[in-house]
C-alpha cells in the first residue's frame, strides 16, 4: 500500500489534503517532529504487534512507550511486535509508513489514552516521509477497524 492508498481512503471524509508528504524519512518520531515543526509528544506513532496470531495496531502519543503490564492486563499475553519484514503483508503498511489507514481488513486498531490531551496529532500516512494532521476525534472516526481506546502507554503522564 502507499501514500495513494491511504489519500483515496480518506477521500471520503474530507481528510486527504490533510496529507503530508517529505523530501526525506520522517520514520522516527524525532525526524516527523523536526519536519513538522511540533513536539514530538504529538506524533501519534503506530505500533504493530501480535494478538493470538492477528495484528493489532496501537496508536499512541510519540512520548509514550508500552508499558508491560498495562498491555498484559488488555491484551492478556506478553507484548510482541511484529518483526519489520512482515509488516506490509500482516498489516499493509512499511515500517515507518504504519498507520491506522487503509489497512488489511483483519487488522484490530485502538487508540491509546496517551493521545486525549492533544487537539493536533499527526499519525504516519502509509510511508517513511508522510503525515496527516487532524484532531483526535477526527483521528478516532477516520481509524480503520477502530476497536477502541486503551491505557497500555507509560512515561507521557506528569509525575504525581
Amino acid at each position: 500500500m502507499s501514500i495513494e492508498t491511504v489519500k483515496k481512503y480518506l477521500e471520503p471524509m474530507g481528510l486527504a489534503d490533510r496529507v503530508i508528504e517529505f523530501g526525506a524519512s520522517s520514520a522516527t518520531v524525532a525526524q516527523a517532529a523536526a519536519d513538522l515543526g511540533c513536539e514530538e509528544a504529538r506524533i501519534a506513532k503506530t505500533m504493530a504487534f501480535l494478538v493470538d496470531g492477528r495484528a493489532v495496531l496501537i496508536v499512541m502519543a510519540g512520548d509514550g512507550k508500552v508499558d508491560n503490564p498495562r498491555y498484559k492486563a488488555q491484551f492478556h499475553t506478553k507484548a510482541a511486535m511484529i518483526h519489520p519484514e512482515e509488516l506490509v503483508e500482516r498489516v499493509g503498511h512499511p515500517m515507518g509508513g504504519v498507520c491506522p489507514f487503509a489497512i488489511r481488513p483483519d487488522v484490530r486498531v485502538y487508540l491509546d489514552e496517551s493521545l486525549k490531551r492533544f487537539d493536533i496529532v499527526y499519525p504516519a500516512a502509509g510511508t517513511a516521509s508522510s503525515a496527516v494532521k487532524l484532531t483526535v476525534p477526527e483521528l478516532e472516526s477516520a481509524v480503520e477497524n477502530f476497536a477502541g481506546w486503551v491505557d497500555v502507554a507509560k512515561g507521557w503522564r506528569p509525575e504525581a
